[in-house]
């Protein structure tokens, strides 16, 4: 596939190859783009800002429900592409299809709900005869970094609210990931968007990255990954707006009151979704020593039904991790903590960029494993004696993006979800659940501002103060 800016389609001379992390397959090439591209990108987003500024918003959401129609159409197609150069189950592709077109359609209907306000201004002691309102205006043009865990979902919930708010869209996909994301654009090229408002350049981060931090004319970044990759495009990017959605290793606390049998399947889903590679996985799991060893027994059996392996193939219950050397990092990791006094209960067995759902017991808080973020099919499970212990443990890591409790005590869920540190608290369910239109994001480490199409048109604008001066 090809790049797309300046309002054409280019290859370049040097390409990369996207493959299929469970077999090495080439499913395509895409062009290696430099910070030249970007510059050049820009340079034709100039004249496609003003021309998404002066589109009214009715039109803004016409293109982007008719993109959503398009992907609706085209589901099964989207899905295989997202699956072959992804890895996660063809399942899975397919309902972050069914997300993607629900993000986009979202975005569509903010687009006509964009509101400033009246302001009292004879509220001031000098106002009389004043009249102020506010208007929200697009910052112009949006860099939007994404990542390869949800290459389709995490793009439009960067794109759609960008075009919703009226900005121009210079997209840098995942380099492990880019199909999905120029089928996008495609589509809405489709739909109606100008092709002055939109851009997408494949090729190294780090070169990328720093180009479109650096620009002047980019006023907007909106970036998904590690927290390290964050805080270095924060430093570049000086005074420019920033959404950052960050890493995380997210606590699920289960309470002896706790359903196990619902606690181990939850555990499952949301510890191993996507071979565990989605920033608010299920990592950390702190169980009350009451119910421990009864839990570790389910939750082993319930892990050891999960089928690892073809994507592709429609009874795989977890495909490959992205790369190759990630399986073989979270692998060393594992090593570690057992090394280190861990018990591994199943799983751990590693092909290629495949690695089978692993359980650790007797997890310490200084093992990888349990500081740092996994982002692969590994739990770490530890013991815990009360509610405030739970709640110290949780707490301690400098991440902050979903916390989980399970219990049927309302007190303990409440002061949970009071005085555990996190962007998202979830009572009774997993860590890894999102609604797409609900307010997402971080504390601490974890990143800044949030998502969902309306609060992420917040972040894309910016406001602007009226004031009528009348006579006294």
């Amino acid at each position: 596939m090809k790049m797309f800016l300046n309002s054409e389609w280019v290859d370049r001379s040097e390409t990369i190859d996207v493959l299929n992390p469970y077999d090495g397959s080439v499913v395509d090439t895409v062009p290696k783009g430099t910070g030249d591209d970007v510059d050049k990108a820009v340079e034709g987003l100039k004249a496609g800002a003003e021309t998404m500024r002066k589109m009214t918003a009715y039109r803004r959401f016409e293109i982007l429900q008719t993109a959503t129609q398009i992907m609706r159409e085209r589901k099964e197609d989207l899905a295989q592409t997202l699956s072959k150069e992804e890895g996660k189950t063809i399942k899975e592709a397919r309902g972050e299809i069914d997300r993607s077109s629900q993000t986009m359609e979202l975005s569509a209907e903010e687009a006509k709900r964009i509101y400033g306000e009246v302001l009292p201004l004879d509220a001031a002691s000098h106002g009389a005869g004043k009249f102020g309102f506010t208007l929200r205006i697009p910052c112009g043009i949006v860099g939007a970094i994404s990542p390869f865990n949800f290459p389709l979902n995490l793009v439009t919930h960067k794109v759609g609210p960008a075009i919703a708010a009226g900005n121009a869209v210079l997209l840098k996909p995942a380099s492990d990931t880019p199909l999905i994301a120029m089928k996008l654009v495609e589509i809405l090229l489709e739909a109606g968007l100008p092709t002055e408002a939109i851009a997408i350049i494949t090729g190294s981060g780090k070169e990328i990255g720093k180009a479109i931090c650096t620009n002047p004319h980019i006023r907007k970044i909106t970036f998904t990954g590690s927290r390290e990759v964050g805080e270095a495009i924060c430093k570049m990017a000086g005074l420019k707006k920033v959404t950052m959605e960050l890493g995380s290793n997210c606590p699920l606390v289960v309470m002896p009151d706790a359903d196990l049998d619902k606690v181990a399947k939850l555990t499952v889903a949301t510890g191993f979704a996507n071979a565990g590679q989605v920033c608010i996985s299920a990592q950390r799991i702190l169980v009350d020593k009451s119910v421990y060893d009864e839990y570790l027994e389910r939750l082993e059996k319930e892990t050891q039904q999960v089928k690892a392996g073809n994507q592709l193939l429609e009874e795989s219950g977890m495909g490959p991790m992205v790369r190759e050397s990630d399986a073989v990092r979270v692998a060393e990791w594992i090593d570690e903590a057992v090394s280190g006094g861990a018990r591994k209960l199943c799983g751990g067995e590693r092909q290629g960029a495949l690695l089978t759902p692993t359980v650790l017991a007797d997890v310490k808080p200084e093992m990888k494993v349990s500081y740092d973020e996994v982002f692969g099919p590994t739990v770490a499970v530890s013991h815990t004696s009360d509610i405030e212990e739970a709640i110290r443990s949780a707490s301690n890591t400098n991440y902050g993006l979903s916390a989980a409790i399970f219990t049927q005590d309302i007190d303990r869920a409440l002061k949970f979800a009071r005085e555990v540190p996190s962007g998202n608290i979830h009572i009774n369910w997993g860590t890894a659940w999102r609604a797409d239109l609900m307010p997402y994001g971080g504390l601490k480490d974890s990143g800044l501002g949030k998502e969902g199409p309306k609060y992420a048109i917040e972040e894309m604008t910016e406001s602007k103060t009226v004031v009528i001066h009348g006579k006294d």
